[in-house]
């Protein structure tokens, strides 16, 4: 018999779609199920997070994972990667750079961040290079007409983030660091404070008023938390508008 979402410590957030909250650093991991294939939506933040997601999604979806979209190239969110073998990876154009040469700085915030340092280097070594690079947006259906929009947004917690928008009833988008509900947005060296109010008011385009937002740290929240955090960070980095 299969599991249910619950009895596996996911949160099921619409028909087909879940999401679970991993240890450590609160990050979202998401899952959309079709007939015999699946979208994981990052892949935490070590071999073994991954590991542990592929089996979820096994047991839930009763296929193995065939797509993984990366929602940007930060530790947390792509170092279980490489525990999908075979997966069709996809990522935000622009990033390719990260995978292919930034292995190391990765590394050393994942260190820096409370990450073993056999886990991190271990991870960053065996770092999976995404197959398919989202420049604007890429239609992803999976077995079953389960229809997924995967969209780049634009800079704003990174210059490489990455949406996932599920259709339905009622509409799920997966909003990665774009949205944070534990905590405060982090911006690091890497982000575009001045665009990040735009990329939210893109990512509340692509949703609506009625969508669930699944932020890449915390709760599901809604269109209006969405608007509010995108007026707390013009006000926060001086954006006009």
């Amino acid at each position: 018999m299969r599991l249910t979402w619950e009895e596996l410590g996911w949160e099921r957030v619409a028909p087909r779609v879940g999401r679970r909250r991993l240890p450590g650093w609160d990050c979202t991991a998401g899952l959309v199920v079709g007939e015999g294939a699946a979208l994981m939506i990052d892949a935490g933040s070590s071999l073994a997070e991954g590991a542990l997601l592929r089996a979820d999604a096994r047991a839930l979806a009763g296929a193995r994972v065939t797509h993984i979209a990366l929602t940007h190239p930060h530790f947390d969110h792509v170092f279980g990667a490489a525990a999908f073998a075979g997966v069709e990876v996809l990522a935000a154009g622009g990033s390719s750079d990260v995978y292919e040469r930034g292995r190391e700085e990765l590394c050393a915030d994942a260190v820096r961040n409370g990450l073993g340092l056999r886990a991190a280097e271990e991870a960053a070594d065996t770092l999976v290079r995404p197959r398919h690079f989202v420049w604007g947006t890429w239609e992803l259906e999976l077995a079953g007409g389960v229809r997924v929009r995967l969209v780049r947004t634009g800079e704003g917690h990174t210059a490489h983030d990455l949406v996932v928008v599920v259709p339905g009833d009622p509409t799920v988008v997966f909003c990665g660091d774009l949205v944070e509900e534990s905590g405060e947005p982090q911006a690091g060296p890497d982000a575009a404070p001045a665009r990040w109010p735009a990329a939210l008011d893109r990512l509340l385009e692509l949703g609506g008023e009625d969508a669930l937002y699944v932020p890449g740290h915390g709760a599901v929240v809604d269109a209006a938390f969405v608007r509010s955090q995108r007026d707390a960070l013009a006000e926060r980095f001086g954006v006009a508008g």
